[in-house]
């Protein structure tokens, strides 16, 4: 695979397109196997699902629908628990280590809909950005049956991240995402950090492409929660995960982590 050469602003070279979806997946199994089969043919080269602590019978399911889906899949497996900036980590490695040039980070538990790739990954494609993020709040995005507190925050946190990176965006949250591989050659950018190892990672990517001067864009997407009532609805634990989401950009702003 040819290299990309990185401008003084940042910017990568173009290099050769081979594009692998990396999907993190953990105790998600009816709704894995349900993106599976709505995944587009002759979109992406390579599925990379990694999956934490797999179970036999639902990998005996998920083998059936990635057989079915026309796209190669490939199944990394993880024993334990090793938190979900990990398990894209070891997507993204895969990709690297095969050839793939983009990269599409996307949920397994049926929020995102894997027939609304070609919206990401367009911009990149067509070199118009390294780094597409999805918002479900640009015209033509969508969003169904999300809790109230957290369509609060949604809504609110990307005003702490135009304060502190000067870029206006509107969704941060939303891990449907695409980028250039290519990125990560960058040696300002270092994800193999300790404290990156939960949802941590994703904004560390995020900010590091803005701040460092890479194309950004949003494009719009939907995004539906599968339940409306409390609980069920996401593995993201207030007490847990919240402050690893919060935490990232104001770490990285004020020099504490790198």
């Amino acid at each position: 695979m040819s290299q990309a050469s990185h401008s003084s602003d940042g910017r990568l070279a173009a290099t050769p397109r081979r594009v692998g979806a990396v999907i993190p997946v953990y105790g998600e199994s009816d709704s894995i196997v349900e993106v599976l089969n709505r995944f587009p043919r002759n979109v992406v080269d390579t599925i990379c699902l990694v999956v934490d602590v797999p179970i036999k019978e639902v990998m005996n399911r998920v083998r059936a629908a990635a057989e079915q889906c026309g796209t190669t899949t490939r199944l990394i497996k993880n024993h334990e628990r090793r938190g979900v900036g990990l398990s894209i980590l070891q997507g993204l490695d895969y990709l690297r280590e095969t050839g793939h040039t983009i990269a599409v980070v996307m949920a397994g538990n049926g929020k995102d809909d894997p027939r609304e790739i070609p919206r990401v990954l367009e911009p990149v494609l067509e070199d118009k950005a390294d780094y597409v993020q999805g918002s479900r709040y640009l015209e033509g995005g969508r969003t169904s049956k999300m809790p109230f507190v957290r369509k609060i925050f949604n809504r609110s946190y990307p005003k702490i991240w135009a304060l502190i990176t000067g870029m206006n965006c509107t969704d941060v949250t939303n891990g449907f995402r695409c980028y250039r591989l290519d990125l990560l050659n960058d040696k300002r950018i270092n994800p193999r950090q300790e404290w990156l190892r939960g949802y941590s990672l994703e904004y560390y990517l995020h900010y590091k492409a803005i701040t460092l001067g890479y194309r950004v864009k949003e494009v719009p997407v939907s995004k539906t929660y599968p339940f409306g009532h409390k609980g069920g609805y996401s593995k993201i634990s207030p007490l847990r995960d919240w402050w690893s989401i919060v935490s990232p950009p104001v770490w990285l702003r004020f020099g504490v982590k790198r």
